[in-house]
C-alpha cells in the first residue's frame, strides 16, 4: 500500500460529504503535520501508513457501505494519538481552514 499526495486529495474530494468532517479533519491534521519540516521520519511514517489507508478503496470495511469509514477514522484517530505532539496549532489552524473552505463553519 502506497500513500500519493494526488490520491489523498482525490478521496478527500471524493469522499468529503460522505466520511463526514471528524473524518476529513483527521486527515487534514496529518497531511498538514508531514508536511512540517520539523515532524520527524519515524511519524511521517506513521501518518503517510494512515493516509495510505485512507485512501486505499480496498480497507477493512468498504467506504460505500453504510458506516464505511468508521475503519478509516480509527486508523486516523491513532496515528493522530500516535503523532499528537507534532500537530501544532498552526497545523490545527490549516487543517479547520481547509476543512470550513470545504464544509462551510466546522463544529471540530
Amino acid at each position: 500500500m502506497s500513500y500519493y499526495p494526488r490520491d489523498f486529495w482525490n478521496t478527500l474530494k471524493r469522499s468529503c460529504r460522505t466520511a463526514g468532517e471528524e473524518v476529513i479533519y483527521r486527515a487534514l491534521q496529518l497531511y498538514y503535520a508531514a508536511q512540517r519540516a520539523e515532524t520527524p521520519a519515524w511519524a511521517k511514517g506513521v501518518i503517510y501508513a494512515a493516509l495510505a489507508y485512507f485512501v486505499n478503496p480496498l480497507d477493512a470495511v468498504p467506504d460505500a457501505l453504510p458506516g464505511g469509514f468508521a475503519d478509516d477514522l480509527g486508523v486516523l484517530a491513532a496515528a493522530v494519538a500516535a503523532v499528537a505532539i507534532h500537530i501544532t496549532p498552526e497545523v490545527n489552524r490549516q487543517a479547520r481552514a481547509k476543512l470550513a473552505e470545504w464544509f462551510g463553519p466546522v463544529t471540530v
